[in-house]
């Protein structure tokens, strides 16, 4: 059906209200609403958000296709209530041209379960050396904006500059991996007093700070737009907080599992905690969750990093870095944000769907739940309490931090542009 009724929803958690679907827009909202000629959705209390936008995930196609595609990383987003995703660029190849990125582009609009942005190299081959095709990834049909070397830092201070005053000519924004690699050299996880005990080599704060205090002077300096990924650090969001004061265009991002995990969870050696920048301190996750709830941090990304098994069931030096996250994302924001008083639901849809649309400019995606609007929305039972299951995820890997952890909240359904992409917890 093109109707759909959306019955007795808590509209970004306030009192329970009808929302009327027709076609790909939404028609009407109130109480009372028809349901003639409408497929009704018996919401019962449950939270109707706009649907997620993650600003940074990794989809690995084309060349990862072991660990995930487009087709399942959509799924994945679908099933964590994400009608769109920006694609970072670290594919093989690298998309760092204007064919790579509209391959990526086009996997996503013909699979349908998410809009899918890619995000454009800033560097040939993510070396840092060389500009990327900046202008005509923009310009092509992928029309892209964000720019990232994500998995590496652009740590070339010229390099950064150009970047940022190429992107100023049509409103485009870099968004930086914060790490100095001579000071991480052979790290291994947060230095500190747990890699002290353990042995193993040290990510310092320093390394992603330093590298965030020279890039807001550099975009103070051209006036342009920097964003600052899975910022990870107490003293990361001083510097944010001090560049916002100073009027500079600078946006950040923290990951659900930064605002949930630490370094102690490295002392189980369990590779599913090796992560990039590393699980900080409790000191480090306390910051971070009083800046996302006071706006110094605009956003959450899950910077969703799939592997396939061998690359994370070995010993700790040799596993890969990251975790999967668009499926367990609303819920530890629900978890670490919500239940702890932090945020309300109606800034979860800011910090989790308006800003992340607005950063990457992602049309149709992160409006309000209101008439007139696409129908780009997802359902959430904030009541639901269960144990992660990853064997059930709908994406290609399996490396999550929280199987067997009691999480809250259970995305139900999914729409995008009206169409069911999630019903009942089931892609369609």
């Amino acid at each position: 059906m093109s109707k759909i009724l959306i019955r007795g929803a808590k509209v970004l958690g306030g009192e329970p209200q009808d929302v009327l679907i027709d076609g790909g827009t939404i028609a009407e909202v109130g109480t009372g609403l028809s349901a003639e000629g409408a497929e009704v959705v018996e919401a019962d209390g449950k939270v109707l958000l706009p649907g997620l936008v993650d600003l940074h995930t990794h989809l690995r196609e084309p060349g990862r296709e072991d660990s995930e595609t487009v087709l399942t990383g959509t799924r994945a987003a679908a099933s964590g209530g994400y009608t769109a995703v920006f694609a970072m660029a670290n594919t093989f190849p690298v998309a760092d041209t204007a064919g790579v990125v509209e391959q990526v582009y086009r996997l996503g609009r013909d699979h349908g379960y998410c809009d899918v942005q890619p995000i454009g190299a800033v560097t040939v081959g993510l070396e840092g050396k060389k500009l990327a095709e900046l202008g005509a990834m923009h310009e092509s049909a992928a029309g892209v904006t964000v720019f990232s070397d994500d998995g590496k830092c652009v740590d070339d201070a010229v390099i950064m500059r150009r970047a940022l005053e190429y992107v100023k000519a049509f409103g485009g924004v870099v968004a930086q991996h914060a790490q100095e690699p001579r000071l991480t050299e052979g790290a291994q996880m947060n230095e500190g007093v747990v890699s002290a005990e353990l042995g193993l080599g040290g990510w310092p704060a320093v390394a992603e700070e330093s590298i965030i205090a020279r890039d807001v002077l550099l975009a103070e300096h051209v006036g342009s737009r920097v964003h600052i990924c899975h910022l990870s650090t107490a003293g990361s969001v001083e510097i944010v907080r001090w560049a916002k004061s100073r009027g500079i265009d600078v946006t950040a991002e923290v990951t659900p599992h930064h605002l949930l995990l630490t370094d102690e969870m490295v002392r189980t050696y369990n590779p599913v905690y090796k992560v990039n920048p590393p699980l900080r301190t409790e000191r480090d996750v306390l910051a971070l969750r009083e800046a996302l709830a006071d706006g110094t941090i605009d956003i959450v990304a899950t910077d969703h990093a799939p592997h396939p098994h061998e690359d994370k069931d070995c010993e700790w030096a040799a596993a890969a870095m990251g975790m999967v996250g668009l499926e367990t994302a609303l819920s530890v924001v629900q978890a670490t944000m919500v239940d702890t008083g932090l945020l309300d639901w109606a800034g979860v849809a800011d910090r989790m769907s308006v800003k992340p649309a607005r950063i990457g400019q992602a049309t149709g995606h992160g409006r309000p739940v209101s008439a007139g609007e696409p129908a780009n929305l997802t359902l959430v039972d904030t009541e639901y309490r269960g144990q992660v299951d990853p064997a059930g995820f709908a994406s290609r890997s399996r490396n999550t931090p929280y199987e067997g952890r009691e999480l809250p909240g259970r995305v139900t359904h999914t729409w995008l542009r009206g169409k069911a992409t999630l019903v009942d917890g089931k892609l369609t």
